[in-house]
């Protein structure tokens, strides 16, 4: 008996692994080499793999494809139909899957809907994309980034709420009243 959930649509080839209380939904591929932690959903119609890791407690919205060179850390929401690359110069006429530049999403990271991750970046823990963001350099940890490209434009909480700073470059977040300090444009969780 499994102990995760495939939609009856969906392929998982073999040498795949699976985490317990994973569900993949409808017409949706895992293909070999993937490894999958526990607790992940996978909406309709995702591609996984080959030979990519996924943490545990990742939610990814439909239309995701998740290519070879890409790992996901725990806690990381793929908004529907957000797109990432593999290879920087891509021709249907040449092969480069020698030249794939590695992509990481830091753990409870969140990237917006129709966003596009290029690939050769890092996305800082608990950062924010915003919808339709082109990302093509590295995102600080708890930053917010809009736009094509994607630039800053403040700090986001734990919680994903934007953070306001007082004259001391401290912050508050009301949903769980953690603090937060700016220094030298790098922000600090205090509690």
């Amino acid at each position: 008996m499994s102990t995760y959930t495939v939609h009856e649509s969906s392929i998982i080839d073999h040498n795949v692994t699976i985490g317990k209380g994973t569900k993949v939904w409808h017409f949706s591929h895992i293909l070999s080499g993937s490894i999958i932690g526990t607790d992940c959903s996978f909406g309709q119609n995702c591609v996984v793999g080959p030979n990519v890791t996924v943490g545990n407690g990742v939610k990814v919205q439909n239309n995701v494809s998740i290519y070879e060179g890409i790992t996901i850390d725990d806690d990381v929401f793929l908004g529907p139909s957000m797109v990432f690359t593999n290879v920087i110069n891509p021709r249907s006429f040449i092969v480069r899957k020698e030249e794939f530049r590695p992509t990481r999403l830091q753990q409870g990271c969140s990237i917006g809907a129709n966003a596009t991750i290029v690939c050769g970046v890092t996305i800082g823990a608990y950062a924010m994309i915003g919808s339709g963001a082109v990302v093509n350099r590295n995102v600080k940890p708890y930053a917010l980034v809009v736009g094509v490209p994607a630039r800053q434009i403040g700090w986001v909480s734990y919680a994903g709420n934007t953070l306001v700073f007082n004259e001391d470059g401290m912050a508050i977040d009301t949903f769980d009243n953690s603090r937060y300090r700016l220094n030298n444009n790098t922000l600090e969780r205090l509690s």
